[in-house]
């Protein structure tokens, strides 16, 4: 197959590097001119486990790419996906499948609207990665992913499975899911426990999980999440739900979690309104309040105002 890894972040070279390793075809795409200057003068420096490595990559700002692919993996930020899918509409063929992986909630939205539903393919993943700059991606420790068709037809599910294979061929550990959605919704849940908080602490996951006031606290995300969550068909326990992101998140206590290397390291706007602001915005539609999420969200917001982030 060959891959288009649309959005080369942290994640996107993650994915990227292990498809290659794996014997994939893969192409970069991008819009962080530094970014793509480093992979293309001196390859994807990659800091694998503690080993060292370099990987050469074809990368390309949107506008440059023309060459249909067989499967897009989209890794942008929620707020990118929009002018992103656009750009590179030339890289869809008729049967070009279409992953999205983002953190956050109802990106399917944004996705219809430029990619037949037969061709689209919705995901979760708990992998972690990290750059160090830009052509430097750093990946250590495990994770999973899990995928499925968004629409129920004998194609597109044979069309997911082949990806699956392929992305579980390149160690990524994938599976294919007869539901997904509840897959989403609980890494909506793990990034709005770990992301946000751990940007307004500006500490790693370990300095988070270890406070003896967090559980608390990630215990009331949840139980927010849970009843929002049962209105979209999405069942949760919520003490087991805690549990499991206390339990996950110290596996990498010592990571920063994508919004902490947003807002705290790199000055950028954060992703909190399709994660505690996502999960606000359908309680209210559903009159269900959520003011942990609320608060939260206006805090990650107050913090953008008063570090400059762009």
């Amino acid at each position: 197959m060959k891959f288009a890894i649309a959005g080369a972040g942290a994640m996107g070279c993650r994915f990227a590097y292990q498809l290659k390793q794996s014997g994939q075809e893969v192409i970069l795409i991008d819009r962080w001119p530094a970014h793509i200057e480093a992979i293309r003068q001196n390859g994807l420096h990659v800091d694998w486990n503690g080993q060292e490595v370099v990987e050469q990559f074809p990368i390309y700002y949107p506008e440059e790419v023309t060459e249909q692919v067989d499967v897009v993996i989209v890794f942008t930020k929620a707020m990118q996906l929009a002018d992103m899918l656009s750009a590179i509409q030339p890289v869809f063929g008729p049967d070009t499948a279409v992953v999205c992986l983002l953190n956050g909630l109802g990106h399917e939205l944004v996705m219809k609207q430029y990619v037949a539903e037969e061709n689209l393919v919705m995901g979760s993943t708990i992998w972690s990665a990290a750059l160090d700059g830009p052509g430097r991606a750093v990946l250590h420790g495990v994770g999973s992913l899990s995928l499925q068709n968004f629409v129920d037809t004998p194609n597109a599910r044979a069309k997911t499975q082949a990806i699956v294979a392929a992305l579980d061929a390149a160690g990524l550990h994938a599976s294919y899911s007869e539901n997904v959605k509840a897959a989403i919704w609980r890494k909506a849940c793990v990034n709005a426990c770990g992301n946000a908080p751990t940007a307004l602490l500006e500490c790693d996951l370990g300095g988070f999980f270890d406070n003896p006031y967090t559980e608390e606290l990630v215990s009331a995300i949840a139980q927010e999440f849970t009843a929002v969550a049962a209105t979209q068909g999405v069942e949760f326990d919520p003490a087991e739900l805690t549990q499991f992101i206390i339990s996950a998140s110290l596996k990498i206590r010592e990571h920063h979690a994508s919004m902490y290397q947003d807002l705290i390291i790199n000055r950028r706007l954060t992703e909190v309104d399709y994660i505690n602001g996502a999960v606000t915005r359908i309680g209210e539609a559903a009159g269900i309040p959520t003011p942990v999420n609320r608060t939260i969200t206006q805090l990650v917001h107050m913090k953008e105002l008063l570090l400059g982030a762009q």
